[in-house]
């Protein structure tokens, strides 16, 4: 099973394949992102300088930066909190999610309890053991789609438990009147034990480059800072998460997630037409969890009719009768379906 943690979309991707396995935004860098990363290059002499880049990402949460974390990727995030907390006696992980949390945990030697949420994978508080003192959950959770209310995480926080919320999405949500980051708990001071892991690699289609970053109280930042490699974050992925703290890329953002949405929609509509088909839970973010008797084979169908889905039997809890879709533009999506309904037998 730790072999199969390790599995991801960008091993579904190949030459020639339309990429629906990787749920990375496929655009071209906007210029007030792509010249400061740029320009940075010019300074690779000198050894990075996070200061700049942990202030404006403090600002742009309304947080003070010793609340700030920069780490490379949110991935890294995942190993830094099992190192630093060695010591729990009961890590949790919250499944169907991200595998690399638990990965990095049993790395850490941790032994993990897994809560498997049954369909439509909302949360559930009291599936959570009260012993649990290091808790992982998504929000909006991969490979769900599915955002939780933030009530429901804040109920899981309680004095001498860490609360890990992986955020590495929540810019591509919108609440039911159009406001972005509905369920976010990134600017929250107010929960005990929490720590949210956001992620610039996503929307940014930044993947190679690596940033990310960790809110938490400023104690908790500086246990995380203790175990963290020196210079962890390269000088051209600290000006593009200076770049991406700005008013505009908050604002470039919520229009991102607005045509996302239309996307997202555009993509249930047409899977509806195929009756063996069934969403499995209620998207919210920028991919589709599908459920579909023979999957597996499906998958390998489809993969030859050049298009690279993400398997579901690697994510604890589901099955070989799931896969994972990224949402595209339409044009894409239609051509997605057409080759799904040639793909499913009978």
């Amino acid at each position: 099973m730790r072999v199969l943690l390790g599995h991801h979309g960008d091993a579904e991707v190949g030459p020639g394949l339309v990429d629906l396995a990787v749920n990375v935004r496929q655009a071209p860098l906007p210029p007030w992102l792509s010249d400061p990363v740029t320009a940075s290059l010019s300074t690779l002499a000198a050894y990075p300088d996070g200061a700049t880049a942990r202030a404006a990402v403090a600002a742009r949460h309304g947080l003070p930066p010793s609340s700030v974390l920069l780490t490379a990727g949110a991935a890294q995030a995942f190993v830094l909190i099992a190192q630093a907390f060695r010591a729990a006696t009961h890590p949790v992980v919250v499944h169907p999610q991200f595998t690399e949390p638990e990965a990095a945990l049993l790395a850490a030697g941790h032994r993990v309890t897994r809560v498997l949420l049954p369909p439509p994978y909302t949360l559930d508080p009291t599936l959570v053991p009260p012993s649990a003192d290091l808790v992982f959950v998504g929000n909006p959770t991969n490979p769900t789609s599915v955002l939780h209310p933030s009530s429901a995480l804040a109920d899981m926080a309680r004095p001498g438990r860490i609360l890990v919320v992986d955020e590495a999405f929540a810019d591509t949500t919108l609440g039911p009147s159009g406001e972005p980051e509905p369920e976010s708990l990134a600017h929250r001071t107010d929960v005990p034990g929490l720590i949210v892991l956001r992620s610039l690699t996503k929307t940014w289609a930044l993947a190679g480059l690596r940033i990310g970053y960790a809110l938490a109280a400023p104690d908790v930042i500086a246990r995380l800072a203790a175990v963290q490699p020196l210079w962890p974050v390269s000088t051209p992925a600290l000006a593009a998460a200076a770049a991406c703290a700005t008013p505009v890329a908050v604002a470039a953002e919520a229009e991102i997630a607005h045509s996302l949405a239309a996307d997202r929609a555009h993509l249930v509509s047409r899977l509806a037409e195929i009756p063996t088909v069934t969403i499995a839970a209620v998207p919210q973010s920028s991919f589709v969890l599908l459920q579909i008797p023979g999957a597996d084979k499906i998958r390998l169908t489809l993969r030859a009719a050049g298009f690279a889905t993400r398997r579901g039997d690697t994510f604890p809890g589901l099955g070989p009768d799931f896969i994972r879709i990224a949402v595209r533009d339409p044009a894409t999506t239609d051509a997605f379906v057409e080759a799904l309904k040639a793909a499913i037998p009978g």
